[in-house]
């Protein structure tokens, strides 16, 4: 029997590249090795915006990132993708974990203060605070033994992790203590030299932007500010230009050869920038391909979410009842 992953997105938007690099290529690569549960976290996507239109704008923008996944090779038939809120065991899984989680740990996991400068928000909300112990509620409900992340939603797995070994210490072996796996590229920089790419940060580079679009995105990429001509030399490491090269261009003689010369002042950005754009627009324009095939056929995303929660539902009840029982509640009347 294969051992089963549990990864996923807020719909809050269309992916971008420090997505593809984060999570995305890792899902593509290990569904055919194990069982891979793909949520689309429509209540964590309230833990920042509760307002109506934002909730109703969810559904949209759900169905958008299933587009999404099937443009970057993720296969329904190898992969369940579904929405979060059509299980609705598992908030009765998230509220059975809360209480064995204290409020001081959670403060103290580190994209909170991240999330909270992000959104300009002073207090946290009661949602935001508990959203790691939401998330581990996704990840054991359906008992998964890998998460692949992110480098900044590692310490959420930890404290997954953390919740399932003391649930198990309670009341008895109930979940598996699961893994995090972190891309290849653990952060991609936003095209401002900001640290990480972010939709809330309008620094990113998204898989359903136009050819057009990325070019006009990487000519306006950050670069070295005290490189003020094309002949100064001057250090590609930390460059966000290079570090695009470095994880998008196949042609490791082309990158190289562009990393010298700008150690010796003997290329301008320009250059640079244009041959990134290339390399991008080469590497989206399959992806785009496939997105089209996809939107022509809206039928084809409802039927894939509804097979996805129908699948779900049952595996999610059971380890519910499982957790209820360990704990002496018996089981669920559902």
């Amino acid at each position: 029997m294969k051992k089963r992953i549990l990864t996923g997105d807020r719909p809050t938007g269309p992916l971008h590249l420090g997505h593809y690099v984060g999570t995305l290529a890792n899902r593509v690569r290990l569904q055919d090795e194990y069982d891979v549960f793909l949520v689309i976290a429509d209540y964590h996507a309230l833990t920042r915006k509760a307002e109506k239109e934002h909730v109703v704008a969810t559904r949209q923008f759900s169905r958008d990132l299933v587009l999404d996944y099937l443009a970057v090779g993720i296969d329904p038939e190898k992969t369940t993708i579904y929405v979060q809120s059509d299980v609705p065991s598992v908030c009765e899984l998230h509220l059975l974990f809360s209480m064995l989680t204290t409020v001081p740990r959670l403060e103290r996991v580190p994209t909170l203060k991240e999330v909270m400068a992000d959104e300009n928000l002073d207090i946290a909300s009661y949602g935001l605070l508990g959203y790691p112990v939401l998330q581990a509620a996704d990840i054991l409900h359906v008992r998964a033994h890998l998460v692949p992340v992110g480098k900044d939603q590692e310490s959420h797995v930890e404290l997954t992790r953390e919740i399932a070994r003391r649930f198990n210490f309670l009341y008895g072996e109930v979940f598996p203590e699961p893994a995090a796996l972190i891309g290849d590229v653990p952060t991609l920089p936003g095209t401002d030299g900001r640290a990480k790419m972010s939709k809330s940060l309008g620094n990113a580079i998204f898989l359903c932007d136009d050819a057009q679009m990325v070019e006009q995105k990487v000519r306006g990429m950050y670069t070295d500010p005290t490189r003020v001509r094309a002949d100064i030399p001057a250090n590609p490491e930390g460059n966000p230009v290079f570090a695009y090269h470095d994880a998008f261009n196949p042609d490791r003689a082309e990158v190289e050869d562009l990393k010298a010369r700008y150690r010796q002042g003997k290329v301008g950005d320009v250059e640079v920038k244009k041959k990134l754009a290339r390399a991008l627009n080469a590497f989206l324009d399959p992806i785009r391909e496939r997105r089209a095939y996809y939107a022509a056929r809206p039928r084809l995303v409802d039927d894939i979410l509804a097979a996805g929660a129908a699948k779900v539902r049952p595996i999610s009840q059971a380890t519910l009842d499982a957790a209820r029982t360990a704990m002496g509640l018996g089981r669920s009347s559902k």
